[in-house]
């Protein structure tokens, strides 16, 4: 019996080392069957998913979703605490003669658990002291596993919220370019109306870096995938989206912007969705047709030959936006659905509101030329 309890107790502490060290310190994706991570993330996300639909969709529910990443991250660290602790008690318990219990306390389980997360957090009481070699080793061992663990966890937050932080940069940068929610027609309308088509290119270099960015901080830290953005209406899947829509259009037919700069975008944007799509195993999904219609495409070209840009006739790209699209909106389409994330259409249906003319004490605030009076009024409130 005791060597039976030895095995489960190493067979468990071996899953959460192994485990912590793919998550944290294994900067690539893993591929193996059974992952302690994995299995805790689906069970607690379909969970948390049926939580938040019991309230009407809006801000309240965007709330309840927006606090799963960071709470599941400290649920994943207790899981992992908890773990290591249990599977040192039953090597404890074991091998129970290895310890001086204080008088009058039997030989439970309990105590076990209870002395091994005194050595774990290193608290040390002194009321249960461990009296032969082997105890005393695995004291030592559980202390010092403890204290790397623990530092582990401090170091790996920084990281975490850094590459959070530098992923919300380019989304917040899209909405004075791409309203919010950001539109690739409405880019593209607003570059073409300030005759700065030919600057997209500097733009279409600096997404095809944050889709790179995005690719390898998502594969080696998933739980950002769960991390929401400030704005309701803002995402890095809506973002992702439109750079992939826009890159999709400049190819198609749009003139004036750099083509093979778009195609190299499109490609690692392309890329990131895929892959991280297979991160979550979602099987990719039919396009949906009422994100991109021939009136959408028919406003933009509209809107886009006013402004004086030159794009390719009706059908040509009609034809050729839906070959583009089927190479990536099957797996957007899978993402949005298993992260609960809303993607924008391709031409907004009615001119955007961006973020930065909203404030909490007007519903939308002064004109470009009027900025004093926005000025003034956010001195006033702090």
């Amino acid at each position: 019996m005791a060597w039976l309890g030895i095995i489960v107790a190493l067979l468990v502490i071996l899953i959460v080392l192994v485990d912590t060290f793919e998550v944290m310190l294994l900067p690539r994706r893993v591929t193996h069957g059974f992952r302690l991570a994995r299995i805790y993330y689906r069970s607690a996300w379909v969970v948390w998913r049926a939580f938040a639909r019991l309230y009407p969709a809006g801000r309240r529910r965007n709330g309840i979703l927006g606090c799963f990443g960071p709470l599941s991250l400290i649920g994943l660290m207790l899981l992992w605490a908890l773990g290591l602790i249990f599977g040192f008690a039953i090597l404890f318990w074991s091998l129970r003669d290895g310890l001086s219990l204080p008088s009058g306390e039997t030989h439970r389980f309990i105590t076990f658990f209870y002395f091994s997360g005194t050595n774990f957090f290193t608290l040390g009481y002194g009321d249960a002291l461990p009296i032969t070699g082997w105890s005393r080793a695995l004291s030592m061992l559980e202390a010092g596993m403890g204290l790397g663990f623990l530092a582990v966890v401090i170091s790996y937050l920084p990281v975490l919220y850094q590459a959070f932080s530098k992923r919300e940069i380019t989304i917040s940068l899209l909405d004075a370019r791409a309203g919010s929610p950001p539109t690739a027609g409405e880019l593209l309308r607003r570059f073409a109306a300030a005759g700065s088509l030919p600057q997209l290119r500097p733009l279409l270099v600096d997404w095809e870096r944050w889709a790179a960015e995005l690719l390898e901080s998502h594969l080696s830290f998933p739980v950002l995938s769960f991390y929401r953005s400030q704005h309701d209406n803002q995402s890095w899947l809506a973002t992702l989206t439109v750079i992939l829509d826009t890159s999709a259009l400049l190819i198609a037919g749009a003139t004036g912007a750099d083509n093979h700069q778009a195609r190299l975008t499109f490609a690692m944007a392309r890329h990131a969705a895929v892959d991280l799509c297979l991160i979550f195993q979602s099987l990719p999904l039919p396009l949906d047709a009422s994100r991109v219609t021939a009136e959408d495409l028919a406003d933009l070209q509209n809107s886009l030959r006013q402004a004086g840009a030159t794009i390719s006739d009706n059908q040509n790209l009609q034809s050729a936006i839906a070959e583009l699209r089927a190479l990536y909106e099957p797996f957007i389409l899978a993402l949005a659905k298993h992260l609960q994330l809303a993607i924008p259409r391709i031409q907004p249906s009615k001119p955007p509101v961006d973020n930065w003319q909203t404030s909490p004490w007007k519903q939308q605030s002064p004109a470009l030329g009027d900025l004093p009076t926005a000025i003034t009024e956010a001195d006033h409130f702090g």
